[in-house]
């Protein structure tokens, strides 16, 4: 842990010399870490004068964006695979790690009240179980009272990262549903209603009696939503807390993980949560302008250092520190 401490304090003292040089630089991309952007871009803008302007626009449209060398950076919940990386000449990093939770509105469920089990949620999603109170879902909840109301599923109808980790959490867990639906940043869901952003779909959420979305997690305590606890692979119920996070985080094998693509849906561990995901920045090696890319680093190395009591205010997981030295190692050539 010593040389990586130190590997990583060489780098940050060496990449944030360049923040003095600095211009404004745009990004573009997921919605799932915006809330953490936007607070990291004040405090960049306030220690080393870096100015970020960031659209959330989806992870699909983050990708679109730095293909086409629009923005300085694209950012993505979704990895993009090696082949597609290299002919784009993209560097793909981390920045932190996050969860998708799941939220209702149903009258008189507090937050973390109902309980629903992974075939169940995945039955909800292809229109197969049509109410809350289907014997399915109230034998896992035979303490409170569920009315007969109809089940509305709510669903991203931008191209989404959040969308690509929740599928690959159903397709995880349902064969039925990877034979039909799959996974990715945008599928052909088989029941429900979409909504455009995480934002849009907790607006949806809270202004619609019995409906269920997902969402990354700030978006629900924010929103101040109902959340519900899931079962993980260990067979327990868990509440989506920042403990939860943590450990499925925990389980992350980043040396074993190519271009970072660290796999941490339905991880064991009996206090585990199911769903979290790393998120990406995507930064070009051929840069238009070699003097933005080199602020991008700058502004991540400071994020690094500096970001780590932000994300866990929000209900984000820090990355190790050895994976951010690795992380800085890789972008020193853009700096030169």
């Amino acid at each position: 842990m010593q040389k990586f401490t130190h590997t990583f304090l060489a780098a940050v003292i060496l990449l944030t010399a360049f923040a003095a040089h600095a211009a404004d630089i745009t990004g573009a991309g997921a919605t799932f870490p915006a809330p953490l952007y936007a607070k990291w871009a004040e405090g960049t803008n306030k220690s080393i004068g870096i100015n970020l302007n960031y659209q959330a626009i989806g992870s699909g449209g983050g990708q679109t964006q730095i293909i086409n060398r629009t923005v300085d950076f694209g950012a993505s919940d979704a990895p993009m695979d090696a082949k597609k990386l290299a002919d784009s000449k993209l560097l793909q990093v981390p920045t932190v790690m996050g969860a998708v939770v799941l939220i209702v509105n149903i009258p008189g469920i507090e937050p973390n009240q109902l309980k629903l089990a992974p075939d169940v949620l995945v039955d909800i999603y292809r229109g197969k179980i049509k109410s809350w109170d289907d014997q399915r879902i109230t034998k896992d909840n035979a303490s409170i009272k569920l009315p007969k109301l109809a089940i509305a599923p709510v669903y991203r109808a931008d191209g989404s990262g959040t969308t690509y980790v929740f599928t690959t959490y159903l397709r995880t867990i349902s064969y039925d549903w990877l034979k039909t639906v799959g996974n990715g940043t945008s599928v052909k869901w088989p029941a429900g209603n979409g909504a455009k952003g995480n934002d849009g779909v907790a607006a949806t959420v809270q202004q619609l009696k019995g409906s269920i979305g997902y969402v990354e997690s700030v978006y629900a305590s924010h929103s101040k939503l109902t959340t519900v606890q899931l079962r993980n692979m260990d067979k327990q119920w868990v509440s989506p807390t920042k403990d939860s996070f943590k450990s499925a985080a925990a389980t992350a094998e980043w040396k074993k993980a190519k271009d970072y693509n660290v796999d941490l849906i339905n991880q064991p561990g009996s206090k585990s949560w199911p769903i979290v995901s790393a998120t990406f920045l995507l930064i070009p090696v051929n840069a238009k302008d070699p003097a933005a890319s080199k602020t991008v680093v700058s502004w991540l190395t400071w994020v690094y250092a500096n970001g780590d009591k932000t994300a866990e205010e929000l209900e984000y997981v820090p990355l190790p520190i050895d994976v951010k030295a690795d992380v800085l190692k890789k972008l020193q050539p853009l700096v030169k």
